[in-house]
């Protein structure tokens, strides 16, 4: 089953790139005038191979994934950053503009694309592939694409549209302070709870094939996130002003005020995210969905409601909610993890 969906999952990322491609072939001109960007113009073709590369890793991430071939999944990362560094800087030397930093994101898509697929190979499976099986698969597991999709757009517009509101209702200074709290206070998430939550699906799945429950693995990952998070948030806390004036400069400090009101949210996100995917082991797909409107419905209501405060109280009132949003969505997610739900 698993080859077969892998095989699935190459056929709709195929299918995608090239509608891209075609779109970009038909409008490239409507395109580069509605960015009003000229020079983006001939790496508007490169998008739709970009694209191929990102679905293909995701999926190859996930075989390898549930095939515990983590030393290899943290070998293609490290393949991806060195390939990148050194086709970007050695381009970058020649200054040879945008095309150094463009060949450097695909040149490190295919170094990591290459390793993963290597296993996938050497493991004999590509026999077992089959049409009637993929057909049968796509009618099985087709909520997934159905609610998971724009579960997941909801989940990113409430991201992006975040920076969108704050250059709006506030400034860009604002947004740039508040996007450099953002990328810092994520690192941990993204780094630890990733590779974390990737060892956590592997084992829920495994445990819920074989007692239709996952709750033994849920317990054990969150409080190991805990263990590792709140001490090291907890400390984070009481120093990060002071840290970021001393790091970027005191002209900085308010990125630390900022940083300091969200602390709280990052943290409880910490060790929420990487046991959000037991809902794609339950098939809770459709619940999913209308929690990431919810939330996203929410951002934007805090927005429009306390536009007319200062950031800093409108980041409070938006830090508290969301937390609160996110512990409501643990206890949903333990109930999934019981098979109560």
């Amino acid at each position: 089953d698993a080859i077969n969906i892998v095989a699935l999952g190459f056929i709709i990322t195929s299918v995608i790139s090239l509608l891209l491609l075609m779109l970009v072939m038909l409008f490239h001109d409507y395109f580069v005038i509605l960015l009003n960007n000229e020079s983006i113009s001939i790496w508007l073709y490169l998008t739709p191979l970009s694209v191929f590369f990102m679905g293909c890793f995701n999926i190859l991430n996930y075989f390898n994934n549930r095939m515990k071939n983590y030393k290899d999944l943290a070998k293609a990362n490290v393949y991806k950053s060195i390939v990148m560094a050194i086709v970007q800087l050695s381009i970058g030397f020649i200054k040879a503009g945008a095309f150094g930093l463009v060949s450097g994101q695909i040149a490190s898509q295919i170094a990591s694309n290459t390793k993963l697929f290597l296993n996938v190979k050497n493991m004999n499976l590509f026999r077992y592939i089959k049409k009637i099986k993929i057909i049968a698969l796509a009618k099985r597991y087709k909520d997934f694409p159905k609610f998971s999709m724009w579960a997941i757009l909801s989940n990113t517009l409430s991201t992006h549209l975040t920076n969108i509101l704050i250059s709006s209702f506030f400034s860009i200074g604002t947004l740039g302070f508040y996007s450099l709290v953002q990328r810092l206070l994520g690192m941990p998430s993204s780094l630890i709870g990733g590779s974390i939550g990737q060892v956590f699906f592997q084992e829920a799945t495994k445990e819920k094939q074989a007692t239709g429950k996952a709750i033994n693995s849920f317990n054990s990952t969150v409080k190991k996130l805990i263990i590792i998070g709140v001490p090291s948030f907890g400390i984070l806390f009481f120093i990060v002003e002071d840290l970021f004036a001393f790091v970027f400069g005191e002209e900085w400090r308010i990125a630390g005020v900022y940083a300091q009101i969200v602390i709280p949210l990052f943290c409880i996100q910490f060790f929420v995210r990487p046991v959000m995917i037991i809902d794609t082991i339950f098939e809770k797909q459709k619940i999913y969905l209308y929690s990431q409107i919810f939330y996203l419905i929410m951002t934007i209501t805090i927005f429009f409601i306390y536009k007319e405060y200062s950031f800093i109280f409108m980041l409070q009132i938006l830090s508290l909610l969301s937390s609160i949003y996110y512990l409501i969505y643990l206890y949903i997610l333990n109930l999934f993890a019981k098979a109560q739900l």
